[in-house]
């Protein structure tokens, strides 16, 4: 009897019982084992060409550049690595447009699956840092169905996952730091993220970040490597927005708002705290105008998200596919209101158009580039000479290789003025500012 009782007592102490492990069931713990499936690991290849050259060692010197047409090109493979997210049983994958980004190849590690599948991409979208890949064949796979991102609350535990290396999960926790953090992106362009301490480890980018009932809240893209503990995620009422265009149409439509936007003074700017973007312009028969816009007010928040310049202000749109609605909340005078607004594609030719009215100058696809066709008397493009049949070679920065890339600049770049123009006539290249 008393063998029997010891016996049981060391069961007790040293074996793991069932009711031991139910009492570690945490809410983490049923978060990851209902998100876990869904999320998969992508690895990609890209084909890299480089010129080669005979003389090893002499980087870019004189005989590199002499022999550079007569050595055969250089053709090897790289490889990179990255997480994604099932959303759709047809195996859609969401993740960043970096993680795929100049794939010639996709593959997906799906947990479960002891061998990848070849993926496709539907469609990316750089600007915005989504992408959408399908894994292909005909089975249904499991998936995390997106949920909502505009109640989050302050200091509320959230859960990053990652597929890193295609040999498990990688599960860290934390909480929000910042539902909404303003983040530059470069060209004046400012986005809003997600703000978290969970940490994102290298390969994590494109997982999902999940709140402490499982729901997919964001997708990770970012870590913030000179401090720690600070990640940054897409909100996922942005992501799922730009997947269904990704995944019906093959690319983000832009919108047409209606409004050609302007920096507010610095006085108005300093009176609220906060800047603003003026209308300076609203176009007749466009959404803003049916919405009741009118020149001179100043938009200062969309969809509650504050902005401050016409660059994030574009930004903001581009998440918006067309027939959204947006709420405008606007400053009319020493009035504060809101105003609903349906956007609506993008009219056909639309940043040509614009440039002409802007700027003064219509343009033409030629032999040699992007060639002036016609100049607008009494225009900003007239005072500074411009001339039929002179080449703009580059606007903002950027290289033109035919029209459509300069309708497209221009696009995602209205109200910002000056633009800085690179024209060419004859043998000389000028640098102009316009307007």
């Amino acid at each position: 009897m008393n063998r029997l009782i010891i016996a049981v007592l060391l069961g007790m102490f040293l074996l793991p019982g069932r009711g031991q492990a139910a009492d570690r069931r945490t809410p983490v713990v049923v978060a990851i084992e209902r998100a876990g499936p869904a999320v998969v690991n992508i690895r990609t290849e890209q084909i890299v060409k480089r010129q080669g050259s005979p003389f090893f060692g002499f980087g870019d010197s004189l005989f590199a550049d002499f022999f550079r047409d007569f050595a055969p090109p250089q053709v090897y493979k790289t490889q990179s690595l990255g997480s994604g997210v099932i959303i759709d049983p047809r195996g859609y994958v969401l993740t960043n447009a970096h993680v795929i980004e100049q794939a010639s190849k996709i593959f997906v590690a799906v947990p479960g699956r002891a061998k990848e599948l070849a993926g496709e991409l539907v469609g990316s979208d750089e600007r915005l840092d989504l992408a959408v890949v399908r894994i292909q064949g005909k089975e249904r796979f499991p998936y995390l169905t997106p949920a909502r991102s505009d109640d989050l609350l302050l200091g509320e535990t959230v859960i990053a996952i990652g597929n890193p290396l295609g040999l498990g999960h990688s599960v860290t926790t934390g909480v929000v730091s910042a539902a909404s953090r303003r983040l530059p992106m470069g060209d004046g362009v400012v986005g809003h993220f997600i703000q978290t301490d969970a940490l994102i480890n290298p390969g994590n980018s494109g997982g999902p970040l999940l709140n402490i009932n499982g729901a997919l809240i964001s997708i990770n893209t970012a870590i913030a490597r000179q401090a720690q503990g600070i990640g940054f995620s897409i909100p996922i009422d942005l992501a799922k927005r730009v997947a269904g265009d990704l995944i019906r149409h093959g690319r983000r439509r832009p919108v047409w708002l209606g409004v050609i936007p302007g920096e507010v003074n610095t006085a108005l700017a300093r009176s609220r705290g906060v800047g603003g973007v003026l209308v300076t312009e609203v176009e007749p028969g466009s959404p803003a105008a049916a919405a009741g816009a009118q020149p001179a007010d100043v938009i200062l928040a969309i969809d509650g998200e504050e902005v401050e310049s016409p660059a994030e202000m574009l930004q903001l749109l581009s998440g918006y596919p067309p027939e959204d609605r947006v709420v405008l909340h606007l400053l009319r005078g020493e009035r504060e209101l809101d105003v609903t607004v349906a956007l609506a594609p993008l009219p056909t030719g639309y940043g040509l158009r614009y440039g002409e009215r802007v700027f003064g100058f219509r343009v033409t696809d030629g032999q040699e580039g992007v060639t002036v066709a016609a100049v607008t008397p009494g225009s900003p493009a007239a005072k500074v000479g411009l001339k039929p049949g002179d080449l703009v070679a580059e606007v903002g920065g950027q290289r033109l290789a035919g029209t459509h890339d300069l309708g497209a600049y221009f696009q995602d770049h209205l109200g910002e003025l000056p633009q800085k123009f690179l024209f060419v006539r004859g043998d000389r290249g000028y640098y102009v500012d316009l307007p």
